[in-house]
């Protein structure tokens, strides 16, 4: 008989390490970033803000939507999935990925290499809930620009070390650049609110 344990995902019990859903949901979020990722060109044009259509700035904006833009460049979908895709490589021996040319190839072939590997994931990977987690938020992120939704707004805390970390209510956790410290959900938005600096 199998024991039971919390799955490594939902944290749900279960008698394996993944719920075969949950293995599932992983596989059809990174399968929905490729396609998602073209689909977010077509909002790169910035959209209007408030009935006046000023964004309160004395500066002028943008001509692109800045979040797309940060989705869409080098560092956004591309530096996760690449990130995890480099993850796996060195964890299981294996050489660097190749250079797969502009950055919507690259999105399309760590993504495919990360499909091929979600059963070692989900049976071995000791970081599989931050891949889930990971792959969930932009997902949730493309969606929300795909589909006309407001982000959701994020709030500037205040770690002990003096950096200002910017999360919403739904983020899973986050570890402060200043000094590396890990935060959990419940921790993050327990920190104290950053005092704006004067304009």
């Amino acid at each position: 008989m199998n024991a039971i344990s919390a799955c490594a995902i939902c944290r749900n019990p279960s008698t394996v390490r993944v719920h075969p859903g949950c293995e599932a949901r992983l596989d059809e979020g990174l399968a929905a970033l490729p396609r998602l990722y073209r689909e977010l060109e077509q909002h790169l044009a910035p959209g209007r803000r408030g009935d006046s259509g000023r964004s309160g700035s004395r500066t002028a904006p943008l001509p692109v939507n800045e979040r797309v833009l940060d989705l869409r460049a080098r560092g956004g979908i591309e530096g996760v999935v690449t990130t995890w895709e480099r993850d796996a490589r060195e964890t299981l021996g294996w050489d660097p990925a190749p250079f797969r040319g502009d950055v919507q190839q690259t999105v399309d072939g760590a993504v495919a290499f990360l499909r091929a590997q979600v059963p070692w994931f989900c049976d071995a990977h000791e970081a599989v809930f931050e891949l889930a987690q990971d792959v969930r938020r932009l997902r949730a992120e493309c969606e929300a620009i795909v589909g006309g939704e407001k982000p959701p707004r994020r709030i500037p805390v205040a770690c002990p070390c003096g950096t200002v970390l910017k999360v919403t209510l739904d983020t899973p956790g986050v570890r402060c650049p200043g000094c590396e410290r890990q935060y959990g959900h419940a921790e993050v938005l327990q920190l104290p609110m950053a005092e704006r600096s004067a304009a």
